[in-house]
């Protein structure tokens, strides 16, 4: 996957409009808000766009990931703020509260559900995008990172000062870092190091005062909270301190796919119990599995088929990781023509698609990943999947368009850290996630859109004897707002008794209880925020 012209072209146009001044009309709705924000601000005042300014609706679409929220009937802010400095956020905060206005805070635009720049009460979006500063000290093993930072523009940075320092969070580098980090934070290095979240030092944070808060003025209970509970229940997240970890010099990946003609099935029913027990924690080797045409030469004929990828990051180098392949999984067939020896930050590069010997700037770039529509749906599993489950999720993949799956490992260093030192709860049990996609084409009408959204929702009941239970568990970074939905006289509403303890286990009573002791007006609130008592709330009204 190369980054082209248009996307460098169209990166280069997003950094002139977010240094081009806009002055929002005094006749704008709500111009009270204006008024206090003016009246609150520091010497410097952030950019205020409303949809008149020209550069509203570039500004608002261009971190919008998942298409479904792009649309025109998707609800809009009534002002989109883009803070270039931490002092000015405070006031947008007090002015919001004072005004009767919500707030939603985006740091990278990968929500998955659009709950953090979409609402249905009037709000105003703090777009962080300009609030990306990086301090990486490596004598402390440590590093500030403000929200509005993605998480390529994180791993460039620690790369740029060390060749074996990382930080073990997701994948995909056009994340930002602010929620990624807040919802627990899995990546690669998962098995070895821990979530992102169990690396935590210190934070600042906005409360619903306009108050900036430290590990030490905000308390244990809320700093504990921050971590995997969800910042945006809590606060405006401005910055993370974060423990780096150490790296090899050198490690290695791996990428081999193969079909359920080469035998993708008994491969999958063997990883599941080689990647998660038999393998060391300096490997981790995530499965994606997606629907894709034969060729003429494919035993088989021509049609469709599932093709199994896996992803292979080891840190170490390419001979050990054959040889422990060739001792534990011989059945992959991984030689060394199969292996990629690179650095870490040039791992992530090439781990993600693009081709080797792609330049680590790519990294920085926040425009690198495509745009999509789809819907996407968490599930955590405690024992493997047999041949009859795998088989029925492979017939099912047959008659959509474009499904994916994808799962990491969850055996190693996530498992072992205690489920209530940090809010993120799923530890020890749990063998992997999954998460289910559909993508279609945001062209494609509404209709279309239910359809996809119908079949992914009878996946997902379908894999109900498959997956953990009572409850049955969802990662909160893979956002799912069915969780949890019910309707009533016509009417959708979430329903936190729900949700609460799939997304949180046992830890969602003390999130409760640290949710009332620090905003009890509920002023941080959407329809899967920590709520202050077990009332359903009311769904989008454009949601499916």
């Amino acid at each position: 996957m190369e980054c082209s012209t248009h996307a460098i072209l169209s990166l280069l146009l997003f950094v002139l409009v977010l240094t081009t001044p806009c002055k929002v009309s005094s006749a704008s709705p709500n111009s009270a808000f204006l008024k206090c924000l003016a009246s609150n601000s520091s010497k410097s005042k952030p950019q205020v766009y409303d949809p008149k300014s020209p550069f509203y609706f570039p500004i608002l679409g261009s971190s919008i990931y998942n298409l479904r929220f792009a649309s025109s009937k998707t609800p809009k802010p009534l002002y989109l703020i883009t803070p270039d400095h931490e002092s000015q956020v405070p006031s947008i905060v007090v002015c919001s509260k004072k005004h009767g206005l919500k707030i939603r805070v985006r740091s990278g635009g990968h929500d998955y559900e659009g709950l953090s720049y979409t609402s249905n009460d009037p709000f105003v979006l703090i777009d962080l995008i300009n609030l990306r500063t990086i301090d990486v000290d490596i004598k402390d093993n440590s590093a500030w990172v403000q929200a509005g930072a993605s998480l390529g523009e994180v791993y460039h940075r620690i790369a740029e000062k060390s060749g074996v320092h990382g930080f073990p969070a997701g994948a995909c580098p056009t994340v930002g870092v602010g929620g990624h980090i807040s919802g627990g934070g899995f990546g690669a290095m998962v098995r070895k190091y821990g979530m992102a979240a169990d690396h935590v030092l210190d934070a600042r944070l906005i409360n619903a005062k306009g108050e900036i808060l430290t590990k030490e003025t905000m308390g244990k209970d809320l700093f504990w909270a921050i971590r995997g509970g969800g910042v945006a229940s809590f606060g405006v997240l401005l910055a993370w301190k974060i423990k780096l970890v150490r790296v090899p010099p050198i490690v290695t990946i791996s990428i081999v796919d193969r079909t359920l003609e080469q035998g993708a099935t008994d491969l999958i029913q063997k990883w599941q119990s080689v990647a998660v027990y038999e393998v060391p924690e300096e490997l981790q080797i995530l499965l994606q599995v997606g629907v894709v045409d034969r060729n003429t030469t494919t035993k088989g004929g021509l049609g469709r088929t599932i093709q199994a990828t896996f992803r292979l990051f080891f840190l170490g180098r390419a001979k050990q990781l054959i040889q422990l392949l060739e001792n534990k999984f011989p059945e992959l067939g991984i030689k060394k023509k199969d292996c990629v020896e690179t650095s870490w930050a040039e791992s992530v590069v090439n781990f993600i698609g693009f081709p080797v010997g792609t330049p680590v700037d790519i990294l920085l770039n926040r425009t690198s990943m495509p745009k999509a529509t789809f819907k996407v749906k968490p599930d955590f599993v405690t024992r493997p999947i047999p041949k009859i489950g795998l088989e029925g999720i492979w017939k099912r993949f047959l008659k959509e368009e474009s499904p994916e799956l994808n799962i990491g490992v969850w055996e190693g260093k996530v498992n072992e850290i205690p489920e209530k030192k940090i809010a993120f709860p799923h530890r020890a049990g749990n063998m992997y996630l999954i998460q289910y996609g559909s993508y279609w084409n945001e062209n494609e009408g509404k209709v279309a859109s239910e359809k996809h959204i119908n079949w992914i929702r009878e996946l997902y009941d379908y894999m109900t004897p498959y997956v953990s239970k009572s409850p049955r568990t969802a990662y909160l970074n893979f956002r799912d707002l069915d969780l949890g939905l019910v309707e009533i006289n016509g009417t959708k509403y979430s329903d936190p008794s729900i949700w609460g303890p799939m997304y949180f286990k046992s830890n969602f009573e003390r999130l409760m209880k640290v949710k009332g002791d620090s905003d009890p007006d509920n002023f941080f609130s959407s329809e899967q925020s920590i709520p202050l008592t077990l009332n359903k709330y009311k769904v989008h009204g454009f949601y499916p």
